[in-house]
């Protein structure tokens, strides 16, 4: 048996804005945005630069018992992990791009890694996984 996690879904208060966050601050592709009319919503996917895996899925909160989860889908957790091939070119020019950083760059036994906040303040680990990392260039 093989199975994948092909989408993980991101609760965004507007499709335009995160497509704009998420491809000019930091660089992902948008695959594919189409408007479905029967749901009057957009399928918005997104993917970091050079990935062939995983990819999110940006999807707009629809309800009002959905608002309140932009940003705090883990409840302050880090939620998601970018895995990058050169941590201080990255974190170079997101701060240059004014992405918050709220943990600073640190050594760490499986490499080095920092927390940074999207749009919604959402957190995130850039990561650079060291080259004995059992994920190394995954």
């Amino acid at each position: 048996m093989k199975q994948t996690i092909i989408h993980i879904a991101l609760v965004v208060k507007d499709y335009d804005e995160a497509i704009a966050f998420y491809t000019k601050k930091l660089h992902f592709n948008l695959v594919e945005d189409t408007y479905q009319p029967e749901q009057d919503k957009r399928w918005v996917v997104i993917a970091p630069p050079n990935s062939s895996g995983t990819t999110l899925l940006l999807a707009r909160a629809s309800k009002p018992e959905q608002e309140p989860f932009v940003g705090n889908q883990t409840g302050g957790r880090v939620f998601l992990f970018l895995s990058t091939d050169d941590f201080w070119r990255d974190y170079n020019e997101m701060i240059a791009k004014g992405i918050n950083f709220i943990r600073p760059p640190q050594e760490q036994p499986y490499g080095m890694v920092a927390v940074f906040e999207d749009l919604y303040g959402n957190l995130w680990d850039l990561l650079q996984l060291n080259e004995n990392h059992p994920l190394f260039g995954k």
